[in-house]
């Protein structure tokens, strides 16, 4: 069964938004993330920017992009569901290293932090729903 077939065919709770919603979603958010994370990158070597700061940016990058194979190419619910608290946790985390050095960075992530914070839920929801 292939991945999209396999998530059509998951119990989810009754606010789950429709599997089309995901890709316009990130689509912007993926905007917002390298533009404010890529500031944060450049902003280490060139202005001097505390190299600690950019860890829980890394941490996030790695944990989001992750989140799409343990999902659908291992189709792991319950890693899933680590994975995305994970996001939320670096997330969170690097907006308040990054807010003394670069506020704006952490004013234009209001948007992702909100939909990881809804798709934490969403994936918690998802994997008690389809617990074996």
């Amino acid at each position: 069964m292939d991945s999209y077939s396999w998530y059509l065919q998951l119990k989810k709770p009754s606010w789950a938004p429709p599997a089309s919603l995901f890709g316009p979603v990130w689509s912007v958010l993926y905007i917002i993330i390298f533009i404010s994370f890529g500031a944060v990158f450049y902003n280490v070597p060139t202005a001097g920017l505390p190299w600690v700061v950019a860890i829980p940016f890394a941490l996030n990058l790695a944990f989001n992009f992750s989140f799409t194979y343990i999902q659908f190419g291992l189709k792991n619910n319950l890693f899933a569901s680590i994975d995305i608290l994970l996001v939320a946790i670096t997330l969170l985390w690097a907006l308040v290293a990054v807010w003394p050095y670069l506020s704006w960075v952490t004013y234009i992530n209001i948007p992702y932090l909100a939909w990881v914070l809804f798709a934490s839920a969403l994936q918690l929801s998802i994997t008690s729903l389809n617990r074996s």
